[in-house]
């Protein structure tokens, strides 16, 4: 009788890589998180809503364990699917652990400043800025991210996702979702040649495909941030 020798699997590590969403919370009361929060979910795709957040405070040497504690239960109330505490200074592995959460150090954030440059073997890599060309067309469920600018020759398709840290060029029809600035760079622009995606997002800041303008849908445009408004241009190919 022959014993079959080959090892089952039990798990696998798999390379895709997830987006997540940071909330920068810079006032930890209970009622204005709830109202305000619940105010953003209530106009969010369902995409935003499920998002994985990692939760950045803006002032965290302010903050006591008690007051993120209570902002915490609130956001878990409101349905966010909160998964780590980004780390400083202040707010180490272990205030995370307290919370129920991971911990993540957020490229930089407050958590690698230095006083003094930064040494040679530390500063970002030459990659950061290259550009990525994809040649083949998008398919749904598949995700491209650039360091730099992102660049797509072919059709992207619905359920695709694009993002970039810089901008983002689509020389064809754009139906799944384009990310651009996704480190906070708001000058990061998106062009794309057939304007039909289901979210634009520059820099944190998005429209969804039924609030995208009516006269530049199906168009060449380039999309850019001014402020907190995301402005929409054709693209003239005179």
């Amino acid at each position: 009788m022959t014993v079959a020798s080959e090892e089952k699997a039990v798990l696998e590590f798999k390379g895709r890589m997830l987006m997540m969403t940071v909330l920068q919370l810079k006032d930890l009361d209970p009622n204005t998180l709830h109202r305000e929060v619940g105010r953003r979910l209530e106009d969010a795709a369902q995409w935003l809503r499920d998002a994985p957040v990692v939760i950045d405070v803006a002032t965290p040497e302010d903050v006591n364990q008690i007051e993120l504690l209570s902002a915490v239960d609130t956001l878990r109330g409101l349905g966010v699917n909160l998964v780590a505490l980004a780390r400083n200074a202040h707010l180490d592995a272990d205030t995370a652990a307290m919370l129920g959460l991971g911990s993540i150090s957020l490229a930089g954030g407050r958590d690698v400043a230095r006083a003094e440059p930064a040494p040679a073997s530390e500063a970002a890599p030459a990659a950061a800025a290259e550009t990525l060309l994809v040649e083949q067309p998008v398919r749904s469920g598949q995700q491209i991210y650039s360091r730099g600018d992102l660049i797509v020759l072919a059709p992207v398709s619905t359920g695709a996702e694009l993002l970039a840290e810089g901008h983002i060029h689509v020389y064809n029809t754009l139906r799944g979702r384009a990310l651009a600035g996704v480190r906070g760079d708001t000058s990061a622009r998106i062009f794309c040649q057939n304007l039909d995606a289901e979210l634009v997002s520059i820099a944190g800041h998005y429209r969804v495909a039924e609030d995208l303008p009516d006269n530049q849908r199906r168009k060449a445009v380039q999309i850019t941030l001014d402020g907190d408004a995301m402005r929409f241009v054709e693209l003239s190919g005179k």
